[in-house]
């Protein structure tokens, strides 16, 4: 984690409105060719954030649109005995892992895999490459059982997810770090800005951090680094007392909760972490058209510098930060997409001159 910096690039959340595959891919190499990253194409049913993911959970059933987990009777014994049977395997052999239930299929994996062959026929200046996973905590509190219960309710589902979504995300890691480049993989978590909430009374921060934490060292064993990315307000020291290596949030509407950790955060620079500012804004197509990269700039210029101090020095923050939309763009259409991405790369130029860094 100490010896990468992300010295002020411009990378991606993840999803994209796109239909057309090599178009997408192609704008995100031209445009973000320090950290490309693959995208989701959320108007394929097969990689929305949560389907995307859901390949070979033991119990998966589909039926006229609807997505649940059957957890009674003997064929879901059977199945979880099989899941674990392969979980085991997969854990200590990456051979099996990369030929497993834990790989993208066909469907799921078809941007990914057309990514991949993106970056194998071109030449670009990457110093990482960057993926993404859905994180346990958003999938075990989004996908419900036949009584539509929660899984996260149930403690075996706990486990299965989680070790589901961690030999998931050291499957992916696996495949891209075959291009000798530092792999990223982000967590994509928006459901624990609900965290705290009644929703989830029952549901404690060990909880959590446990589950956070078993994905995270999946990707760390892969020699990958970890990511999290929380779309709204959390609380932030679930993050920060993870052994996560990337933070990323929306510093265009909660940089001020974000800066009550300002201790914390400290120390997260301090022992290498870097903070993936998202402070383009998706939220808004209104938003989106009215900011300018001199506009975000300065915006970001004068809430960072509330953070520093003698321990907390400007060059520290921005050898440690990259920048991001504030989410992802899948919900944009292709021109507010697309503008996200150039303005976020505009900015990370941009800062990069005023504060005089080099990539």
């Amino acid at each position: 984690m100490g010896e990468w910096k992300a010295s002020g690039a411009a990378t991606l959340v993840g999803s994209m409105p796109h239909k057309d595959r090599v178009r997408a891919i192609d704008f995100i190499l031209e445009k973000v060719p320090e950290i490309p990253v693959w995208p989701q194409l959320v108007k394929y049913e097969a990689e929305q954030m949560m389907v995307q993911f859901l390949e070979g959970l033991p119990g998966l059933r589909k039926e006229s649109g609807q997505i649940w987990v059957e957890t009674q009777g003997a064929a879901f014994e059977e199945e979880l005995y099989r899941f674990y049977e392969d979980y085991l395997a997969a854990s200590e052999d990456d051979v099996f892992l990369m030929d497993s239930r834990f790989g993208f299929g066909e469907e799921t994996g078809r941007t990914f895999f057309a990514f991949l062959q993106a970056l194998e026929r071109l030449d670009l200046p990457y110093r990482a490459v960057k993926g993404q996973v859905v994180g346990p905590f958003t999938l075990l509190s989004g996908l419900k059982d036949q009584d539509q219960r929660a899984l996260l309710f149930d403690e075996r589902l706990q486990d299965v997810v989680v070790k589901h979504l961690a030999m998931k995300a050291r499957w992916q890691v696996n495949r891209m770090k075959s291009f000798g480049r530092p792999v990223i993989l982000f967590l994509d978590e928006p459901a624990l800005a609900g965290f705290g909430s009644s929703a989830f009374i029952t549901v404690t921060e060990e909880q959590v951090a446990q589950l956070l934490r078993e994905v995270m060292d999946a990707v760390h064993d892969a020699e990958g680094l970890a990511g999290i990315h929380v779309c709204a307000n959390t609380d932030w020291l679930l993050a920060f007392r993870s052994p996560v290596d990337i933070i990323n949030f929306d510093a265009y509407q909660y940089f001020d909760r974000f800066a009550l950790y300002r201790k914390e955060l400290a120390a997260f620079l301090e022992g290498g972490g870097t903070v993936a500012w998202g402070i383009v804004p998706t939220g808004n197509p209104e938003w989106i058209d009215s900011e300018t990269v001199d506009s975000l700039c300065d915006r970001w210029l004068q809430e960072v510098t509330t953070l520093t101090g003698p321990e907390l020095p400007m060059e520290r923050i921005f050898s440690r930060s990259l920048f991001t939309p504030s989410c992802g763009c899948g919900t944009l259409n292709e021109r507010e997409a697309e503008r996200v991405v150039e303005l976020t790369r505009g900015v990370s130029d941009r800062l990069r001159e005023k504060l005089g860094f080099r990539r």
